[in-house]
């Protein structure tokens, strides 16, 4: 494969063309992003174009020698790939909050009700694209709107984190990833899990994302079935092993990692594929 997009948030929507597509706010708009055959494409549909969304590469060539080879071959044939660092920490902060708990199909499905209920859409080329909700409405909601759009467990950490974005966003999205993670976790229902994937969403670094994540997991399996891993259910030793064959080299873990969920996004689109919690 070639040219690969990685498409783990749960705003990418699929397209029987191949078409992969969302919307995202940056701070001086909302854009709606494509991804085709012929490319990336992008377009300023709210706003203005002074602060455009970023893309992350990840190279293959970066894998721990480490790693099991049928890993490594598997995720080499990604070749170069790429991902959108999210422009907002809002998005980042509420959408791994809203996956906690549920299977990543469930996630995306609220994600989206989430946004098209409360948040702002825009046009894309295949229909309608909505971003989230800013911290701001969140605090404005009713208690029953949350449970309206399914969002009944998840209203309490949404509103206590609305409440800390608000009054402290702008030191937050001057941190580096790991400072990103201890301060999100002084939110109250805001775990090591949690924390760790809206830091790695936001930052676009995917050495400290939550490695002994059921989707990491499950696509390494899929990816090297031969190899002896660990029992899912009752084995503990996956994370440290994952993080050993890496070292102290945070980009080599950053590849297999975010090599391994973009396999898993790619390979299994049209199945329910597994979510943290």
């Amino acid at each position: 494969m070639s040219g690969v997009l990685t498409t783990d948030h749960p705003a990418w929507h699929s397209y029987e063309n191949g078409t992969r597509a969302r919307a995202v706010r940056t701070a001086s708009g909302i854009w709606v992003l494509s991804h085709d055959r012929e490319g990336l494409h992008m377009q300023c549909a709210h706003g203005t174009e002074d602060v455009k969304p970023s893309f992350v590469p990840t190279d293959p060539a970066c894998l721990p020698a480490a790693a099991p080879a049928a890993l490594r071959a598997g995720l080499d044939d990604l070749g170069v790939t790429q991902r959108l660092a999210n422009p907002w920490l809002w998005d980042a902060i509420s959408t791994a909050i809203l996956r906690q708990v549920v299977r990543a199909e469930q996630a995306r499905n609220l994600y989206r009700a989430w946004c098209a209920k409360f948040g702002v859409t825009v046009e894309g080329r295949f229909g309608e694209l909505a971003v989230a909700p800013t911290a701001a409405d969140v605090l404005a909601l009713a208690d029953e709107e949350f449970a309206g759009v399914g969002a009944k467990f998840h209203r309490t950490a949404l509103q206590s984190a609305a409440a800390a974005y608000e009054e402290h966003h702008a030191e937050w999205e001057r941190l580096d990833a790991a400072d990103l993670v201890t301060a999100l976790m002084g939110i109250p229902r805001i775990g090591p899990w949690t924390a760790a994937a809206a830091a790695s969403d936001f930052t676009g670094d995917f050495s400290i994302y939550p490695h002994a994540d059921l989707a990491v997991r499950t696509w390494a399996e899929q990816i090297a079935p031969a190899y002896p891993w660990p029992d899912k259910k009752k084995d503990k030793t996956f994370g440290p092993m994952w993080t050993g064959w890496a070292g102290t080299d945070r980009t080599a873990l950053h590849t297999l990692t975010l090599s391994t969920l973009t396999w898993g996004s790619h390979a299994r689109a049209d199945s329910e594929d597994p979510c943290g919690s």
